[in-house]
C-alpha cells in the first residue's frame, strides 16, 4: 500500500495513479489483437528499390557512401558502455538497479544488438540492396524485441517475461526473413516486420499504463519520441540533404537512434526501485508523525 507514496510521504491524488492492472493488461491485448488484424487484411507491402537510394553517397576515405557508413559507429560505442556497466555491476549497484538481477538480461540483450547493429548496417550502407538490408534489420529487431522483453518483465511478469525473450527475438528475426524470402521469391511484402516495429514502439507507451517497479518512467516516452524523430529524418533524407549538401537525414537517423540507445542507458544508472522510495517516504512520514506528537 506504500507504493503509491512520493518522497513527501503523502498519497497521490486519484487523478495520479497508474490505472489497475487488469485494465492496463486488457488495453495491451486489444491492442494487439488490433495491430495483428489490421497488418493481416492489408494488402502486402513490397519492398521499394528507392528505398536503397541514400541521398549522400560521397565517399571518403575510400568508403563509399561514408556519412551513413561512418554514422553507425555510436551504436557500438553505446552498446559497448552498456554492456560494459551492466557486467560490472556490483552487488549493492545491482540491487539498486534491479529488483531482480536476472531483469538485467533483456537490457544485455538490447546493448548486444546495438553492437550488431553497427556491423550490419555499415555492411549495408557499402551496397545497398535487399540481400544486404537482410543484416541490417536483423540487428534491429534484437534491440525492439529485447525493449519489450524488458518492460514486460520488469511491469507486467519477469519470469513471463524471461521466457518470452527467446521467443520474441524468434519473431522479430524471422519478420527480417519472411520479408526477404517473399521478395526473393517475387511477392515482398513488409507488413510482417513493419508490425513488429510499430508494436514495439506503441507497446513502450502502453506500458507506461502499469505501475512502475523503478523511478524514470518519463525516460521511456524520451526514448520513444527519438525513435519517431529518427524515422521522421529517415523519411526526410534527401530534403535534408539538400539544405546545403552538409549532412543527409539518414545519417542523423543514425545519429538520433543512437541518441535512444543511450537515453536507455542513462535511465539505468539512474533509476531505483520505487520500493526504495516508498520506504523512505515512510520513515520519513513516520518521523514527523513522532515530531508532531512530542509537540
Amino acid at each position: 500500500m506504500f507504493s503509491r507514496l512520493p518522497l513527501n510521504g503523502r498519497a497521490l491524488p486519484k487523478g495520479k495513479r497508474s490505472i489497475s492492472r487488469k485494465t492496463a493488461l486488457c488495453t495491451l491485448l486489444v491492442i494487439t489483437a488490433t495491430m495483428a488484424a489490421v497488418t493481416f487484411f492489408l494488402p502486402r507491402i513490397p519492398q521499394p528499390q528507392s528505398y536503397h537510394l541514400f541521398a549522400d553517397k560521397r565517399g571518403f576515405l575510400g568508403i563509399p557512401n561514408f556519412g551513413d557508413v561512418v554514422s553507425n559507429m555510436p551504436y557500438a560505442i553505446i552498446g559497448t558502455l552498456g554492456l560494459v556497466y551492466l557486467l560490472n555491476l556490483n552487488s549493492k549497484e545491482l540491487a539498486l538497479r534491479f529488483v531482480d538481477r536476472r531483469e538485467r538480461w533483456p537490457y544485455m540483450t538490447i546493448f548486444v544488438g546495438l553492437v550488431l547493429t553497427t556491423f550490419g548496417s555499415s555492411y549495408y550502407h557499402l551496397h545497398p540492396d535487399n540481400a544486404r538490408l537482410v543484416w541490417d534489420r536483423m540487428p534491429m529487431t534484437i534491440v525492439f524485441m529485447s525493449v519489450v522483453v524488458a518492460l514486460f518483465a520488469e511491469r507486467i511478469n519477469l519470469r513471463i517475461g524471461l521466457w518470452l525473450l527467446p521467443l520474441l527475438l524468434l519473431v522479430g528475426i524471422g519478420s527480417v526473413v519472411q520479408w526477404y524470402w517473399s521478395e526473393v521469391h517475387g511477392v515482398g511484402d513488409l507488413r510482417f516486420y513493419a508490425t513488429v516495429q510499430t508494436f514495439s514502439v506503441l507497446f513502450v507507451m502502453l506500458v507506461l499504463l502499469f505501475p512502475p517497479r523503478y523511478t524514470g518512467g518519463r525516460d521511456l516516452v524520451v526514448v520513444a519520441g527519438f525513435y519517431v524523430l529518427a524515422k521522421i529524418l529517415e523519411t526526410f533524407d534527401r530534403a535534408i540533404f539538400g539544405w546545403g549538401h552538409i549532412v543527409s537525414g539518414h545519417t542523423l537517423k543514425h545519429l538520433v537512434s543512437a541518441i535512444a540507445g543511450y537515453w536507455i542507458l542513462r535511465m539505468l544508472q539512474r533509476r531505483v526501485p520505487v520500493s526504495l522510495i516508498s520506504a523512505k517516504a515512510v520513515t520519513n512520514m513516520r518521523a514527523d508523525l513522532a515530531i508532531d506528537t512530542a509537540h
